[in-house]
């Protein structure tokens, strides 16, 4: 029978951990990559009885080395790559075990996610597919902020009206997390993006195309009072970046 690590990168993850870990128990192995963690997150990982190995995190300032690194460090061939932020439902370990043995199954899967702001479901931000399930010795992550795995060979997607197999995230980020984060992921790409050039009208029509397209076409506006807030941090982070990268020009 074909088996499954899961993988773990974490860094000051002791919030959530425990639940994230208790989802995972059943299968084949927990591998915990640690990037110096000076919180709890060592002693729940290995209360759980995981495997840890460590990669420095003064090496990087990004996680996907890491990623790299922690997806061949796993014992089987296949690996499931969960955030210590995620919950792993029963039904979707149940189904990526019965895939697994198939012939016709795939070699790698994007899994939906649920997320969360303000204690409610997002509609506007799901399924939110990321590719997080594949055969190890197929699989290359590369060291770019935020890019998903390259697969060599065919990949599919769990159809998002399977709600029940959804990742559940449990960040729930504030307003203030957010606007921090914005700060953050801006830089970053601007970082990819030096040789990228945006002219005057960029910085009306960017932000209200990405509020649009959250509130209205991916259904933000039936989400309530929370989803028009983050329909608008949407747009908010688009203007962030353009002001920087107007102010980089100077």
């Amino acid at each position: 029978m074909n088996k499954i690590s899961v993988v773990i990168n974490t860094y000051q993850a002791a919030l959530h951990l425990d639940r994230v870990l208790d989802a995972v128990k059943d299968f084949d192995e927990v591998l915990i990559c640690d990037m110096e963690s000076t919180d709890e997150t060592l002693d729940i990982a290995r209360k759980h009885g995981c495997r840890i190995v460590t990669f420095a995190r003064m090496e990087y300032n990004i996680v996907e080395p890491a990623r790299e690194y922690a997806i061949h460090e796993a014992t089987h061939e296949w690996v499931l790559v969960v955030d210590a932020d995620e919950i792993v439902t029963p039904q979707l370990r149940q189904y990526l075990y019965q895939r697994i043995q198939e012939a016709s199954c795939p070699d790698g899967l994007f899994i939906p996610r649920k997320n969360y702001f303000m204690g409610r479901f997002m509609r506007c931000h799901y399924p939110d597919h990321i590719l997080r399930f594949f055969r190890k010795d197929k699989t290359h992550w590369p060291a770019i902020i935020h890019c998903q795995p390259e697969v060599d060979g065919r990949v599919e997607k769990i159809p998002a009206k399977r709600r029940e197999l959804a990742f559940e995230h449990l960040a729930n980020d504030s307003v203030e997390n957010i606007v921090s984060k914005t700060n953050q992921y801006t830089r970053n790409e601007l970082e990819r993006k030096q040789h990228r050039h945006y002219g005057t009208l960029a910085f009306l029509g960017r932000p209200l195309f990405r509020f649009f397209k959250v509130y209205i076409l991916k259904g933000a506006v039936l989400d309530g009072v929370p989803g028009f807030i983050k329909a608008v941090l949407e747009g908010y982070y688009q203007f962030i970046f353009l002001a920087k990268k107007y102010e980089q020009s100077r």
